[in-house]
Parts: C-alpha cells; sequence; structure tokens
C-alpha cells in the first residue's frame, strides 16, 4: 500500500528506525512512574463462592459467567500420538468471541507514531503494563458489563477517517485457550486525537527500547506489533535498500536482520514450508473432549482453587478487582494462576549468508487447525524448588559455548487471564561454524519467510511476542 509516495512498509520502517519522536524516551518513563503512583489498583485473592456472577454450572460442569458472556473455565480430556505425554486432562479457557487489539497511529512530522496505553490488568506482575490504544473483549465493548465504552474505540468500530495499516486474526496461546483469535489491527488518522491521561504517543523505535525493559509492554502490544511489515516485495536486497535509504550506519545483528528480512522471497520455499506445515497436520491424531472440571484426572477442586495434585502448571483461582482506571471500576473473575518463569526462545544463525530462525511446529489442544509454528524453545515456568523438564536445544539459552544471547528480557502474559505469569524472552545467535542436529519438526526460516508467513495465523503467541522484541536499532542503547 502506498499513500503520497511512501509505502506502509517505508512508515513503519521510519518509525522503528526514530529514536527521538513527539516525546523523549524519559518523558515516556516519568509519565509511566506518574501513571502508576497515580493508580488506584487492588487485586485480591477469594474463594469461588465470592466470586459475583460466576458460577459452576452446566454439562459438562464449567465456570461460567451469568450472562453466557466474557469466558468459561472447562475441562478438556486430551489424546494424541504426539510428544512425550499422549494423554493427558486439563482445564482451558473457553473464551470464542473475537476481541479488538488495536493501535491508532498517526504522523507527527512525517513520522509514525503509535498511541499506547497505560492500562490495569489484574494478572499483571507490576499492575499497570502499556497496552494498545484499545484491547477489549467484544463482551466489554458492546457492554455486557454496564461499564463506559473503551477510549478510541470509534477509531476500530467506527466510520471515521482512518487508514487501516495491519489488520489480522491471530490465535492466543493453545495450551491454555480453546481455539481463541483476536483481530490485531492498525488505523492511521490524520484527525487532531484528543488527549487523555493514560495515553501517550510513541514511535515503533521508542516502542523497541522499551521492550528490553522487564514487564512493561503487555502482550496484547507485542502481539499487534509483530505484525507490522517492514519490506515489500520490490526491496530487492538489503544492499540496495540501505544504499537508498542511507542506512549504512546500522550494524551487527540489526544488519543481519535487515538482510534477512528484506530478501526477495522465494516462491518454490513457501510451498517447501507449506508442504511441510502439510505433513505434519496430517501425522498428528488428537482428540479433545469435554469433561466436567471436578472429574478432571490429577487435578483437585476446592473452594479456593482448581489445581494439580502435583503443584506443576498452573490453578484456577479467583480474583476481586478495583481499578480507577478501567471502564468499571470494580469486579471479580477467575484467572489461571502460573508458577516461577517459564522460557521462550528463538535460535538464530546465519545460514548460506543470511541469518536464519529456527522455527519449531508446536501441537496444542487448544490450537483451531492442530499445528502452529512456534519458536526453539517454550517452556513453562516451576514452583520453586522444582526443575524444569529438558527441552530440546535449552542448553543454547543458558550460556552455551558456541552461542551469544542477543536479546533477553522477561515479559508478562495476557494479564486478563493469567496472574503473575511470566516467560524469560531469549534471543540466541549461533555461531556460523556451530553445527547442530535438527529434528522433523523444526525449520530454518528467514525473517521474510516468516513475515509473510504471519499474516496467515501461522505462528502462535510466543513466537509473534519474541519476533516483536527484533530492534533494529539494537546496538543503540535503550
Amino acid at each position: 500500500m502506498r499513500v503520497h509516495g511512501e509505502s506502509t512498509e517505508m512508515s513503519f520502517l521510519k518509525s522503528e528506525l526514530t529514536l527521538e519522536g513527539r516525546h523523549t524516551l524519559g518523558e515516556f518513563f516519568d509519565w509511566y512512574q506518574d501513571r502508576l503512583e497515580s493508580g488506584v489498583f487492588c487485586v485480591r485473592r477469594i474463594p469461588f463462592s465470592a466470586l459475583d456472577k460466576w458460577n459452576f454450572r452446566g454439562e459438562p460442569l464449567r465456570l461460567a459467567h451469568d450472562s453466557g458472556k466474557f469466558f468459561s473455565v472447562e475441562g478438556l480430556e486430551v489424546t494424541t500420538n504426539c510428544g512425550a505425554t499422549l494423554n493427558w486432562e486439563q482445564p482451558i479457557i473457553n473464551q470464542p468471541e473475537i476481541g479488538i487489539l488495536g493501535i491508532l497511529a498517526k504522523k507527527f512530522d512525517g513520522v509514525l507514531h503509535f498511541l499506547m496505553q497505560a492500562k490495569m490488568e489484574p494478572g499483571n506482575i507490576n499492575t499497570l503494563q502499556i497496552s494498545p490504544t484499545v484491547q477489549a473483549t467484544k463482551s466489554n465493548y458492546t457492554q455486557v458489563h454496564q461499564g463506559n465504552t473503551p477510549a478510541f474505540l470509534e477509531y476500530f468500530v467506527g466510520h471515521g477517517a482512518t487508514r487501516v495499516l495491519v489488520d489480522q486474526l491471530q490465535s492466543e496461546q493453545g495450551a491454555r485457550f480453546l481455539a481463541k483469535r483476536n483481530r490485531n489491527v492498525i488505523v492511521e488518522t490524520g484527525e487532531d486525537v484528543r488527549p487523555h491521561p493514560d495515553f501517550f504517543w510513541l514511535t515503533l523505535g521508542q516502542i523497541k527500547k522499551i521492550l528490553a525493559h522487564d514487564n512493561i509492554i503487555n502482550m496484547d502490544a507485542r502481539t499487534v506489533l509483530s505484525c507490522v511489515p517492514y519490506f515489500t516485495d520490490k526491496d530487492i536486497s538489503s544492499c540496495d535498500f540501505i544504499k537508498r535509504h542511507s542506512l549504512g550506519e546500522i550494524s551487527g545483528f540489526s544488519r543481519k536482520l535487515i538482510a534477512s528480512m528484506s530478501l526477495l522471497p522465494d516462491l518454490t520455499d513457501f510451498d517447501r514450508i507449506i508442504s511441510w506445515l502439510t505433513a505434519l497436520k496430517c501425522s498428528v491424531e488428537m482428540s479433545v473432549r469435554r469433561k466436567p472440571v471436578d472429574r478432571l484426572t490429577g487435578w483437585r477442586l476446592t473452594g479456593d482453587s482448581l489445581a494439580h495434585k502435583s503443584g506443576r502448571y498452573f490453578s484456577v483461582i479467583g480474583v476481586e478487582v478495583r481499578a480507577a482506571n478501567r471502564e468499571v471500576v470494580g469486579w471479580s473473575q477467575p484467572l489461571l494462576e502460573h508458577f516461577g518463569v517459564g522460557l521462550c526462545g528463538f535460535l538464530t544463525q546465519e545460514r548460506d549468508g543470511v541469518l536464519q530462525f529456527l522455527v519449531s511446529a508446536r501441537v496444542e489442544p487448544g490450537n483451531r487447525d492442530i499445528v502452529e509454528f512456534g519458536p526453539t524453545v517454550a517452556r513453562s515456568g516451576v514452583p520453586e524448588g522444582q526443575t524444569m523438564t529438558p527441552a530440546p536445544f535449552a542448553e543454547f539459552f543458558s550460556g552455551s559455548e558456541g552461542a551469544s544471547i542477543v536479546f533477553d528480557t522477561i515479559h508478562s502474559e495476557e494479564g486478563g487471564r493469567f496472574y503473575h505469569f511470566q516467560n524469560r524472552y531469549m534471543i540466541v545467535e549461533l555461531d556460523a561454524d556451530c553445527e547442530i542436529a535438527v529434528p522433523g519438526n523444526y525449520m530454518w526460516m528467514t525473517l521474510a519467510q516468516i513475515s509473510r508467513l504471519i499474516k496467515f495465523s501461522l505462528f502462535n503467541v510466543e513466537a509473534r511476542n519474541l519476533l516483536a522484541c527484533l530492534d533494529l536499532n539494537m546496538e543503540t542503547e535503550p
């Protein structure tokens, strides 16, 4: 898409390379600290019996809202022929509504800025994190809760003067959600946008620097940003691109990223990737059957939680929430509580002169189409005193010889459904001469291939969250 001589991709790229926008990063951190200190937030655990308008109901038994909206916590029995565990039972969130994750963009001095929101979510490790302009389920923005509509919703469901830059349906965690999708959208406006104390304009480059800090940019913002395209098929080579646009000062890993992003796609490679994915889908057998939450094998339902008897994995709890800056100032709800800090990581390596990412094929019970592309490593945290289950290639993320850590930050997962769920997000570059054996459910891909496949909802949320952290100014200090 091209407007006034500048493509959408070029607008994103220019914003990515701009570290001094309408505001400085120092002004952002001052504003963020002010929002943290001025907010009135309270989250406390309560028994299931104290949840307002939430009850165990139905056949099979599930925890659901009286309205029939929002979401429910249900039980699953899973049988598969894939992986180390072939049969298990678990709770899962069923939220069939398609929510909106929307970022409003506007150009200031010719540079695209993004309107980001300081949003309280009950499960956030630090209560307040930076979210998209609008982050709302259909139940929220249709006011099932009888509260206010989200600020700036009109730009995403109305008919205002906006231009769509990104609009994709993307999945959420297939191990925790049953076939959940959200609309990831970025729209640009040329209108004056009313100021609001909980919202702040940032360039894409500034957002990438903030992503290097723990637990500030939330999961919903990260998944939207992962959908941003930087290059079109007309950008024949990175060398020509860098020369044309005076990017010669970019060096190191960031230059490798640009080369990998701007590579002209080979259609035979896409055929090979899709054929590989299709063969995997055909080889996987998975049966998912609903089961009452009080009859899940290995799980114990009490008045306070639904937890695994081993103490591992996650548990379902109830919370009461007070938040002065939300559409509803008080409510209660279930959350999935997680333990420890998990790991999500991509291995990268220059192969045939181009940086490539080691992508895995992930089979999870909540996937809409059985298999999704994921990062090289993705594993949940464990309670203190317990050890993580070994995972292929995990040794490269703990200081292994022949591997250099490029990115290493802790980020929270979706605080509206998960309580204190954190993952360590890592990108590791292997030395060019480091040889590893790659199993059949892994494949090396360039960023050009990945960015074109993301729009077809083929990459899971963990992979997208990692890709959002890639920074073309990675050698510049945040």
